[in-house]
């Protein structure tokens, strides 16, 4: 028999919680875990894109011959290398997450990912972290391919308004490869709105001329695009000289991305197309 002395305590003291408000172990293993897959092609993901922005440089810039045309007071090489540099970089980081995803759920891997402890806050800084990483490795590869190609100067006048909005941007759009992932149910869904959605978009945000030489109402339609924001801050960044009002623009990316991370925590959160 146990003696009266040597009776457990009623309410034995609690342990101490591994895991507190943040799974940082967590946290870092799936950013890792996304940096990881798309750097082990790092060929397809970061160097192609580069080529690729180069070849649209020489056949608007030097095939079509408008080397010697002046836009925004810069030559029109030196207009057009930005808008390509950041162009490459909100597509590859739209493709980040929502390949990401959308592989995971095809393969059924997805249920790797949603079992850990980790919330979808934590989940959605994984998949944002990846992709912004991304951006800015392709931007980086692109912007060392312009530099050292001839008839086009893309030094940074103002590294703010580069990182601002180049990491805004590439915000953006990796919230919206989230969206495209979880909503897709096969891969021609994400090329849908890949090629509905983002191409446009990005085409006709000011990357291949000044909206400021467009009609009032054309014009205006142009500002209403996001793109639009991001392409022309990240591009003062570099000449100086902005289409639009830089601080409009960078509170209306602010906003924009603000809520479109309360739409994804909340999708991700309820488990829509994840969890069966």
């Amino acid at each position: 028999m146990m003696h009266a002395d040597n009776k457990l305590p009623a309410h034995p003291e609690p342990g101490v919680p591994v895991i507190a408000r943040l799974n940082t172990e967590g946290l870092k293993t799936l950013y890792l875990k996304e940096v990881r897959r798309f750097f082990k092609v790092q060929l397809q993901t970061i160097w192609a894109p580069a080529v690729t922005t180069l070849m649209f440089l020489v056949i608007f810039a030097v095939a079509l011959g408008r080397g010697d045309i002046l836009i925004l007071g810069v030559p029109y090489a030196d207009f057009l290398g930005p808008g390509l540099i950041v162009m490459g970089m909100i597509q590859n980081s739209f493709a980040n997450t929502s390949s990401s995803i959308l592989v995971a759920k095809v393969q059924g891997s997805i249920i790797d990912v949603l079992m850990p402890p980790l919330s979808a806050g934590e989940l959605m800084l994984a998949w944002v972290g990846g992709a912004v990483t991304r951006a800015w490795l392709v931007g980086l590869a692109v912007w060392t391919v312009m530099a050292v190609a001839p008839g086009v100067n893309v030094p940074v006048k103002d590294p703010l308004l580069v990182l601002y909005f180049g990491t805004m941007g590439a915000i953006l759009l990796a919230l919206l490869g989230i969206l495209t992932g979880v909503w897709a149910d096969k891969f021609d869904h994400a090329a849908a709105a890949t090629n509905f959605v983002i191409q446009p978009l990005t085409l006709l945000s000011g990357t291949f001329y000044a909206v400021e030489r467009l009609g009032p109402t054309v014009a205006g339609i142009a500002h209403a695009n996001p793109f639009f924001h991001v392409i022309d801050g990240f591009r003062a960044g570099f000449i100086g000289v902005s289409d639009g009002p830089l601080g409009q623009s960078a509170l209306l990316l602010a906003l924009v991305n603000v809520a479109l991370w309360f739409l994804c925590y909340r999708v991700v959160k309820s488990g829509w197309k994840l969890r069966a």
